[in-house]
């Protein structure tokens, strides 16, 4: 694979210095055009140690206009990093759109090394290539373009640029022994090198080989590839852009019912007995256990650094946020966030939309309550039309390995549906209109929710079925009587919560 990088490819001084000027107002002119564009450009640097990664930042940052440039490089992770699952650091680093990102040490580091010191097998290392393939095509498919660069010496040049470096007054100081005993590693390295490009390298996300050897072929290359791409890119969002628009003028296809549907018409919310309620003094009795119950096992999860996240969804005026406090109430409130979700900001557009929720995620031994979630892509943008029929649909594969990750490192998730039936929220929504403390909950568009119920109700059903997986299963919460509802919703915690700690 690395035969064709290592033919002494080379450009002449007087090359480069005729060909510089343009490249550069050609970099600078992409930019500017990119900041006007609805997706970010994502460029990853991995390579042979001494190949040029940092080089090739700093020259990057030095062409273009380094404000709208967003550069990291990542070491072993911090306690904080540790303490969130191992893309919380990648998520949150994302550049918005219209931005560069430049990685260095990222995502292939640490499955390279651990391979090339025997840490994980072949397998395992498939493992964790998978899961980073699906990371970039969650990015690639809301639109990123993502550009990877293998910056390649073969062991000999590798050996002399080591030797360079480490008599340089001002960067001997780069070179450590670790970067020589992973030079004796070398054919190691090389190897693991090569099955990762081959796993990873996809149409979405390709891996471009660069040698290493003459600095202003390597600089040629780099910058000529990233402008190439983004222009090429702009031009096919354009043509998407153009597409959709012509699609929205034809006449409008009635959806089929989605699968999901049970044979008789039925959903699963509409199985559920709404009836189930609890007399007042039977309600005060069960409160008083269950948040005993909880509090002894909030001292056991945060003794054992286990992180919880509660999400919570819900008809309006279903009784999540009464839930929430009688539940937080049995809690540590400096252990605990609760994070109220609407509409995204300004920041928040300019992201993938399980971003904002990346970066919330707590650290080890505290609760984290989602008051509406990233579940608000396959139910209000997809009956509101604010997401797409294809982002909405490939949103529950998403967010299931999203969920997935969480679990693995260790977090107890619990996703909560609070239902209430149509003629009860009616009820609600009057008693609020007449409450002058609750008035401010009920606004025009809780009404006109209303009007779409059924289609609501079906993307609900459809959620249910997609999103309810083993480990991360619904737990639905019959609401029509709120005595019944909250107690339930922190019994069914502490259940969680004790297998957890067991």
């Amino acid at each position: 694979m690395f035969e064709a990088a290592e033919l002494g490819r080379k450009v002449s001084k007087k090359e480069f210095e005729a060909q510089a000027p343009d490249l550069r107002v050609k970099m600078l002119e992409m930019q500017q055009a990119l900041r006007k564009c609805d997706f970010p450009v994502i460029v990853v640097f991995a390579g042979v140690d001494g190949a040029g990664k940092s080089e090739a930042v700093n020259l990057l940052n030095e062409w273009m206009d380094p404000r709208w440039i967003v550069a990291r490089a990542y070491g072993p992770p911090s306690d904080e990093e540790r303490e969130r699952p191992e893309f919380w650091r990648y998520w949150r680093d994302l550049p918005p759109k219209g931005q560069f990102g430049l990685f260095l040490s990222a995502w292939y580091t640490q499955p390279l090394l651990d391979n090339v010191f025997g840490r994980i097998g072949k397998a395992k290392l498939n493992d964790r290539l998978e899961r980073i393939a699906g990371f970039e095509r969650t990015l690639a498919d809301d639109g990123a373009l993502i550009l990877k660069f293998w910056m390649h010496l073969n062991k000999k040049e590798q050996k002399k640029r080591l030797e360079k470096l480490q008599k340089h007054p001002f960067h001997h100081w780069k070179i450590t022994k670790k970067d020589w005993d992973n030079w004796r590693r070398y054919d190691k390295f090389i190897t693991a090198a090569e099955r990762i490009i081959m796993r990873t390298s996809t149409g979405e996300a390709p891996w471009h080989i660069v040698e290493g050897l003459d600095s202003r072929y390597r600089s040629m290359t780099v910058l000529t590839t990233i402008h190439d791409a983004v222009i090429a890119h702009m031009e096919l969002r354009a043509a998407e852009v153009a597409l959709r628009e012509k699609q929205k003028k034809r006449k409008p296809v009635k959806p089929a019912v989605p699968d999901t549907v049970l044979g008789d018409g039925a959903t699963i919310l509409s199985r559920l007995d709404m009836k189930q309620s609890v007399d007042p003094d039977e309600y005060s009795r069960q409160l008083k256990v269950v948040r005993a119950d909880l509090h002894k096992l909030y001292r056991k999860v945060s003794d054992q650094k286990l992180s919880t996240v509660l999400v919570f969804e819900g008809w309006d005026a279903a009784g999540k946020g009464g839930a929430i406090r009688r539940m937080t109430s049995a809690l540590d409130a400096r252990d605990y966030r609760v994070l109220p979700f609407a509409a995204p900001t300004s920041e928040e557009r300019e992201q993938h939309y399980l971003w904002r929720f990346w970066r919330q995620l707590a650290r080890a031994g505290r609760f984290t309550v989602f008051d509406r979630s990233w579940y608000g892509r396959v139910l209000v943008e997809r009956v509101e039309g604010f997401a797409t029929e294809q982002e909405w649909r490939r949103a529950y594969a998403e967010i299931n390995e999203f969920e997935a990750q969480l679990i693995e490192h260790g977090i107890v998730l619990m996703k909560y549906w609070v239902h209430i039936t149509k003629d009860e929220q009616e009820r609600r929504f009057q008693s609020r209109a007449e409450t002058p403390y609750k008035r401010w909950k009920l606004t025009d568009e809780d009404w006109r929710n209303r009007e779409k119920w059924d289609d609501y109700e079906q993307a609900v059903n459809e959620m249910v079925e997609r999103t309810s997986t083993l480990n991360a299963p619904w737990t639905l919460i019959e609401g029509n009587d709120k005595k019944f509802a909250r107690p339930k919703v922190i019994r069914e915690l502490c259940k969680r919560l004790k297998v957890a700690v067991d």
